[in-house]
């Protein structure tokens, strides 16, 4: 939803600002992909220490993604701030589009270590079984996103008119507030008493790249897939490459309750691995497909229903609205998919079997659409065409998740 109040401003600005935004959305998405990925390993490892009832490794583990938190903060923003001019003109931004595009991104890499506190604060809750927090901040921050977003975007009270860089303002002030909030919750809680001495163990190190690796690379392979769709799209506009990044958020919000699910997931199916009740790690799996499939349903309702209506929220502009509903139509399709995807990705995390997820992403974000687009490119195929190759591409990757997670299952006792 920060997301999405961010598109509506930019949309307000102008069309190559919504489009700016859209064409650093997969590098945005890379600092979301390293802490959040890294993150879902330490929930992984703090859950399942939990669930044998051991606390003192639950606290050492603690200690030890502090010091990974840190490191991740300081890579991130050097080798970001390096890179984003690089990337940005892969995608064809030059003069003011790519003025526009930078004066965005880079304030965003530069608050990396605020996205990197929150992502690992969360995580650390979420192993506990703490999810209220990080809604009380998500919801309320939303709101204060809102207010600052249209205060800097419009201007007003001794500041000027700041336009895309005013919103990746008020995106890093919040995170910036949000990761004290969360440190402040995480102190209070029973794990962070009575802590003992730190006493450092690669062990713990290795644990985390085992872990957080996978997803890691799944989600910096996702940010390269959005990379790759923008790429192979923008020969057709820029308000093809802005109708990508508006349908892409109305697409998030309708997953956003399935997003909830897959947090369920892997905290629950950590904690009772680790516990060793591995009826209750199947039933949660069975549970949250079914609850995936009502959603789809009525996902499909909005989006066939409303879609034209969601997209007129974002701009005015008719080709833009055009071009974003092909992408809603194919993707509502592809909704439950994602949902399959998510909730096995947290299986696999939960049980300590996530390596998969790296091969499955190599295809899926990398191989198989570089392969296709460039085919379609070569063909010079109609614009829904690629949204429907990504449809298929997704469904494709879903039925192999489940298979494999199904043979997974099969074999816990």
């Amino acid at each position: 939803m920060f997301n999405v109040t961010d598109t509506f401003f930019a949309g307000k600005i102008s069309t190559q600002s919504l489009a700016a935004l859209s064409l650093t959305f997969s590098t945005f998405f890379i600092v979301i992909a390293v802490a959040g990925g890294m993150s879902q390993g330490v929930t992984a490892l703090i859950g399942n220490a939990i669930g044998k009832k051991d606390e003192k490794h639950a606290k050492q583990v603690i200690f030890h993604s502090l010091i990974l938190a840190i490191s991740l903060a300081i890579i991130l923003t050097i080798i970001g701030l390096l890179a984003a001019p690089f990337l940005m003109k892969i995608l064809g931004a030059k003069g003011a589009y790519l003025s526009e595009a930078l004066s965005y991104i880079n304030i965003i890499i530069l608050g990396s270590v605020f996205f990197v506190g929150v992502f690992f604060s969360n995580a650390m809750l979420n192993s506990m079984g703490n999810t209220k927090v990080f809604r009380n901040f998500l919801v309320s921050g939303f709101f204060l996103n809102t207010l600052l977003d249209f205060w800097f975007v419009k201007g007003g009270l001794g500041i000027k008119p700041l336009g895309v860089q005013g919103i990746a303002l008020a995106t890093i002030i919040i995170e910036f507030f949000g990761m004290l909030y969360l440190l402040l919750n995480l102190k209070k809680s029973r794990l962070l008493q009575d802590m003992p001495k730190f006493e450092f163990d690669s062990k713990i190190m290795f644990s985390f790249l085992k872990q957080g690796m996978p997803p890691t690379i799944n989600m910096l392979l996702m940010a390269l897939g959005m990379f790759l769709i923008t790429y192979y799209i923008s020969p057709f506009g820029k308000h093809v490459v802005a109708a990508y990044g508006v349908s892409v958020r109305i697409e998030q919000i309708i997953l956003l309750p399935s997003i909830g699910i897959n947090v369920a997931v892997l905290s629950l199916v950590s904690q009772n691995n680790g516990a060793k009740l591995f009826d209750r790690v199947k039933e949660t799996v069975s549970l949250a497909q079914k609850i995936g499939f009502i959603m789809w349903i009525i996902g499909m309702f909005f989006i066939f229903g409303f879609g034209k209506n969601l997209m007129g929220i974002f701009t005015s502009d008719v080709t833009v609205i055009k071009a974003g509903l092909g992408y809603l139509y194919a993707a509502a399709t592809a909704l439950y998919a994602y949902m399959l995807v998510f909730i096995n990705v947290s299986l696999l995390q939960g049980i300590k079997k996530p390596a998969i997820l790296i091969y499955l992403s190599l295809f899926r974000q990398l191989i198989v659409p570089i392969a296709l687009f460039s085919l379609l490119t070569f063909l010079d195929a109609p614009l829904v065409f690629f949204w429907w190759t990504i449809a298929l591409i997704v469904w494709g990757s879903a039925l192999f998740m489940l298979w494999y997670a199904n043979k997974e299952l099969k074999l816990l006792p």
